[in-house]
């Protein structure tokens, strides 16, 4: 298909993205009605800005999703550092929480616009950035097309494009080529994400690493950790982080086969998304199992079996209370969580075999004893058991974990070295014009 017809069906899309403006509010609320946005923030999805645009350089950096944003703070304190002032939108609110978390007030929070000229209009109209710098796989038609035409600079950070991601562009090349052209740059975390944008028309592409290996100890309140070790005392414990439907299930099944060899054992359950905690709070009961609940404060007795974490912004409390983690997502499907943060806490990390979203991640952990993989159930119990009786496995495979995601680093000294150019002159700047970052 010609340059020439990618162009106006891109306009096309531009404009009936416009048209159907008006209407998407019952989408937003709908969302807003599941947990999936804040309900009382939803102006900004429309681009109507919360608070007002700092003075001089502006730099707009956007992560999707709780992971991405964890992945890019560093980067972004890197920014904030140099002078620049920040505005960072997320998409939901597990991401907005992330960006709290981490980096507090020094930057500003905003939910992304969604990908229609008005609220596009709206939330460029106002923030007025000087580059954008998005994370991983965000690449919308319209976000790319308004910041072209005002010639902001945009970069692609922490790229990755899936097999199933570039076997669909592939299908439409023709429209890959008129989107990505358009990026000043691409960094890609492999070898092999940096082809597959290269073969979509993306120049210049660099490689990186990826920059979750180069994250931080995850946050944690000190208080509430001694305060729930104090509560939970010497008994023998584990932790199911982050897990997914039916997973759940899994982990009661598990606790029951280990309460036989250790009977006062406590299983902390950290669903994750939260807002399934009442439904798996009745499940559990149903189960006959004692649970406090961590969004409720209630106290964790002798006659706790399950402590369930049902709060956000947690995880490094939650990694803390446990030196053996199950890391969901991986035994009932969805392509596997995260495992770095854990491996940096030396925790004994399991996993189900389905870790494909983050093979680059595992693939050096596993090869160096710092994950073990479990094919079911079963597995799991007898691998839980086991760590339970043996420090000294316990210990190597954390100490392995740590190793090894020490190798992995580097990935946000290369990126910050590939945006100099873009992010020099925009410091310069602010120093000739007395401008700085938010403190």
């Amino acid at each position: 298909m010609s340059e020439r017809w990618a162009r106006a069906i891109l306009s096309t899309y531009r404009w009936a993205g416009a048209a159907a403006y008006p209407f998407v509010g019952g989408y937003v609320a709908w969302r807003a009605s599941k947990g999936m946005e804040d309900g009382q923030r939803r102006r900004e999805r429309y681009g109507y800005a919360a608070v007002a645009r700092p003075a001089g350089q502006v730099i707009w950096v956007h992560a999707a999703g709780e992971g991405e944003a964890i992945a890019i703070a560093a980067l972004v304190e890197r920014l904030l550092s140099l002078g620049v002032d920040v505005v960072m939108t997320t998409g939901t609110v597990g991401s907005a929480d992330a960006v709290r978390e981490r980096l507090g007030e020094r930057v500003i929070h905003q939910y992304v616009p969604l990908d229609l000229k008005p609220a596009l209009g709206h939330f460029l109209d106002h923030w007025r950035p000087d580059l954008a710098i998005f994370a991983e796989s965000e690449i919308w038609p319209t976000t790319i097309l308004e910041l072209h035409a005002r010639r902001v600079p945009q970069v692609l950070v922490n790229a990755r494009l899936s097999d199933r991601a570039f076997s669909s562009w592939r299908k439409r090349a023709w429209l890959a080529e008129a989107l990505f052209e358009h990026f000043a740059l691409v960094v890609a975390q492999t070898e092999t994400d940096a082809e597959r944008f290269r073969a979509l028309g993306a120049r210049p592409v660099t490689v990186s690493g990826s920059l979750r290996t180069d994250i931080g100890m995850p946050p944690v309140d000190e208080l509430e950790l001694r305060r729930l070790g104090n509560e939970i005392g010497g008994r023998e414990r584990w932790l199911a982080y982050a897990t997914h439907e039916g997973e759940e299930a899994a982990a009661v099944d598990v606790h029951r086969m280990l309460s036989q060899r250790h009977p006062d054992i406590l299983t902390i359950l950290v669903p994750r998304n939260p807002a399934r905690a009442d439904a798996i709070a009745a499940q559990l009961a149903a189960a006959g199992l004692a649970v406090a609940r961590r969004s409720r404060r209630d106290r964790i007795g002798p006659q706790t079996a399950v402590l369930l974490g049902d709060t956000r912004c947690e995880a490094g409390l939650y990694l803390r209370l446990a030196d053996i983690v199950f890391l969901g997502r991986s035994l009932a499907g969805g392509g596997g969580e995260n495992p770095l943060e854990a491996a940096l806490l030396r925790r004994a990390v399991l996993a189900g075999q389905d870790v494909g979203y983050f093979k680059d991640l595992y693939q050096p952990l596993v090869a160096r004893g710092g994950v073990r993989l479990v094919r079911d159930r079963d597995m799991l119990a007898g691998a839980v058991n086991y760590l339970l009786r043996n420090d000294k496995a316990r210990h190597d495979i954390g100490a392995a974990g740590a190793a090894a995601v020490e190798t992995m680093r580097g990935a946000l000294d290369r990126t910050a070295r590939d945006l100099e150019p873009y992010v020099h002159p925009l410091v310069v700047k602010a120093r000739l014009e007395g401008g700085g970052a938010r403190r």
